[in-house]
């Protein structure tokens, strides 16, 4: 399947399905909502979409708290953990997504590398993150991309697993 597709596929396991999805996002900067709205209808099954860049709206928006965010950083495990928690448990819909990440040039260190990126997938069984590393060579619009197919690829298989109970 190409990346073209895999937000077709999406939205059409999310109507059959009839689920919901929120995504809340930081280092994908609305990439993934663009791709998932790029799908006619897509209303139907997108509850709201944000992009929480700042810490501050990741508190405010999210609920994520000041203490997590001071212990770990905002690119880290729990607050994709938290990002993805907390749009599920703002909007009500059957699946929150969470991106946090490093997309550069800068703002990379030994522990954090550019290209690190973190995705929260949370439904009524409890959350997932995944840890990604993208190629930190590439341009900062290239990782963006390459993080959002991976959230996508993730969100497919979330989807074609969910069973209603």
């Amino acid at each position: 399947m190409n990346l073209e597709e895999i937000e077709k596929e999406v939205g059409e396991l999310l109507l059959r399905k009839k689920l919901t999805v929120s995504v809340a996002e930081s280092c994908t900067g609305g990439l993934i909502s663009s791709k998932l709205t790029d799908v006619p209808g897509s209303s139907a099954y997108i509850t709201l979409n944000v992009v929480t860049y700042a810490n501050e709206a990741k508190v405010k928006v999210l609920g994520v708290s000041e203490e997590l965010l001071k212990k770990h950083g905002a690119v880290s495990e729990p607050v994709a953990k938290a990002m993805a928690e907390g749009i599920r448990r703002l909007t009500g819909s059957d699946i929150g997504l969470g991106t946090t990440g490093i997309a550069g040039p800068t703002g990379g260190t030994p522990e954090k590398p550019v290209g690190l990126v973190y995705i929260g997938i949370a439904d009524k069984n409890g959350t997932v993150v995944h840890k990604v590393n993208i190629n930190p060579d590439l341009p900062r619009t290239e990782i963006k991309a390459a993080a959002s197919n991976h959230a996508l690829a993730l969100l497919l298989d979330k989807i074609k697993a969910f069973v209603h109970k």
